[in-house]
């Protein structure tokens, strides 16, 4: 039964708890989504992550449709058959992020005035913390692009000679803001001609369905940010915390299961997690099925992020596996508590002799969260370690880190986005 469940015919289901990780104060707000799996047939392995269909959020879907002054219920034909144009927008396509595309398409809408134009983009700036978002589609606050608009067509012709231009353009424009911007009209066929298909999103299972029998969880960091005056944010992460939350409105949801990110079949094997924010997710399911399955592995998790006092999630489930015995070691980097910034890179190499140890042993690494930044730093931190408690060259220890464990071993897996 649960075979049919898939991204273009996901299980229809509720969200049971919905609620906020964070401390009091926190500039984030990180949330713990439980699905219920009801009469679905639908399992899964920690490792393996849960698809979410979601919807745009019904503001943009309004300003879109106001500022094109297109009717909201007319019938429209789309890839998901024939209904109103509002549940189109709502659901068939990714109205709340503009392509690069439509970007491409002002060419022929605008005219020019012939007066000459100068560009200026200030380039995107990295948060000094790892940004834990996770939506594919989130944008942060900091990046702000101005473009005179004296001559709407060379204006367009200059984003377009360059594609970092246009993504820097995009990067805190959607189609709303385009639209009033150059002030161009298009109809319906045009835009649903342009605009992406809506697409699910996965998420990182932060349960295990021995220890959860019927449900299945999730760590998800929540993105707000307002630009041009309009709340903005991450398509599914506000449509499970605002939309849905625990309403009992549908929503649709399937597995995606890892053929990699797996825990050692041996259970006595030694395992070494690092996942910084919402990264802690899979490693909450991994501990909570090596404490069901009772193997003699030992277990060391490296968890951060801002401040111990507002981004300590699951706190009291984490502080109960280490007086428990069930979690050997557990090490912390808040970047926030103290004056220099402490990151978890930073922590494995301060821990660089016993990591060697463990690696000697055959123990298995794991990481999980920023792939940007986060997951390059530890990948550093890891070839660092093997160069100073290895006795190895940089050569080697490059080649020992990632050709033998992540190629030949598989003993050091990711799952980063």
């Amino acid at each position: 039964m649960a075979e049919q469940w898939s991204a273009k015919n996901p299980y229809m289901t509720s969200i049971t708890e919905n609620y906020i990780l964070n401390g009091e104060g926190s500039r984030k707000e990180t949330r713990h989504i439980v699905f219920d799996l009801g009469d679905s047939g639908l399992d899964y392995k920690v490792g393996d992550a849960l698809g979410v269909i979601a919807e745009n959020p019904p503001h943009i879907v309004d300003e879109l449709i106001e500022v094109q002054g297109w009717d909201r219920d007319q019938t429209v034909t789309t890839h998901k058959g024939e209904r109103t144009l509002y549940d189109a927008l709502k659901k068939d396509f990714e109205v709340h992020m503009a392509n690069k595309k439509f970007v491409k398409s002002l060419a022929s809408k605008v005219v020019s005035t012939g007066m000459n134009i100068s560009m200026a983009f200030v380039s995107r700036q990295r948060n000094d913390d790892a940004w834990n978002a996770s939506d594919d589609d989130a944008r942060p606050t900091g990046l702000k692009a101005s473009v005179p608009s004296n001559d709407p067509a060379a204006q367009v012709e200059a984003i377009n000679a360059d594609v970092k231009a246009v993504e820097d353009y995009l990067w805190t424009r959607d189609y709303v803001d385009i639209m009033r911007e150059f002030e161009v009209k298009y109809t319906i066929e045009e835009f649903m001609e342009l605009a992406d298909k809506l697409k699910p999103r996965l998420y990182s299972i932060a349960s295990s369905h021995d220890a959860h029998p019927g449900f299945v969880e999730l760590t998800v960091g929540i993105v707000r940010f307002e630009y041009n005056g309009r709340a903005r944010g991450g398509l599914c992460t506000q449509f499970m915390a605002d939309e849905i939350n625990t309403s009992g409105a549908p929503i649709g949801v399937f597995m995606s299961p890892t053929k990699s990110f797996v825990l050692p079949e041996d259970k006595d094997i030694d395992i070494i997690m690092v996942g910084p924010g919402t990264g802690i997710a899979p490693f909450r399911a991994f501990m909570e099925q090596r404490v069901h399955d009772g193997g003699k592995g030992r277990n060391w998790l490296f968890f951060g992020d801002q401040s111990a006092s507002t981004e300590f999630y699951y706190k009291d489930t984490i502080e109960g596996w280490v007086d428990e015995g069930h979690l050997y070691k557990f090490t912390t980097a808040w970047s926030r508590d103290q004056e220099e910034k402490i990151y978890v890179q930073h922590r494995l190499k301060e821990h660089g002799k016993e990591v060697w140890e463990w690696f000697e042993n055959g123990a298995y690494f794991y990481i999980c969260g920023d792939k940007q930044y986060m997951a390059k730093d530890v990948h550093r931190a890891l070839i660092d370690i093997a160069i100073e408690h290895g006795g190895m060259s940089e050569a080697d220890a490059t080649h020992f880190i990632e050709k033998t464990m992540m190629r030949e071993q598989k003993r050091y897996l990711r799952d980063v986005y």
